[in-house]
C-alpha cells in the first residue's frame, strides 16, 4: 500500500486486495473464522458499493451506495481493531496500516457524500 491511487475506485480495489492477501496469509484458530469472514466481507464491500454507485440511476441512488460504502469502511475499521487487539497481537504493524487506509478511505467517501448535498 505504498503508492495510493488518486481514484477512489482504484484505491478501494487496492484495499480489497490488501485485505484478501492479509487474511490469506494470517494464521488463526478456526474459532476466529467468522471474525475474519466479517473483515473480508466488509473490506471488499466498500469498493463494490462504490462501483454500484457509478451505475446508479439518480443522485439519491448514488448517495445511497456511497452511504453503504461508508458504513462498510467503518465496520471494517471495527474488525481490524478487534483482530489487532485480541487475536493477532504480533501483526499490529500490518493491521495498523490497514486501519489507517480504511480510515482514509472512509474520510474520502464522507467528503464525497457531503459534497453531494
Amino acid at each position: 500500500m505504498s503508492e495510493k491511487p488518486y481514484d477512489i475506485k482504484q484505491r478501494c480495489y487496492q484495499f480489497s486486495k490488501e485485505i484478501m492477501l492479509f487474511i490469506s496469509n494470517a494464521r488463526y484458530d478456526r474459532i476466529y473464522f467468522s471474525v475474519f469472514d466479517q473483515l473480508l466481507r466488509s473490506g471488499t464491500s466498500i469498493g463494490a458499493n462504490i462501483i454500484e454507485a457509478k451505475s446508479g440511476s439518480s443522485t439519491k441512488d448514488f448517495r445511497n451506495f456511497y452511504n453503504i460504502a461508508l458504513k462498510s469502511a467503518n465496520e471494517t475499521k471495527y474488525w481490524i481493531c478487534l483482530i489487532r487487539d485480541t487475536i493477532l497481537l504480533d501483526e499490529k504493524e500490518k493491521l495498523n496500516k490497514l486501519l489507517n487506509e480504511a480510515d482514509e478511505i472512509s474520510k474520502i467517501i464522507a467528503s464525497i457524500i457531503i459534497n453531494l448535498k
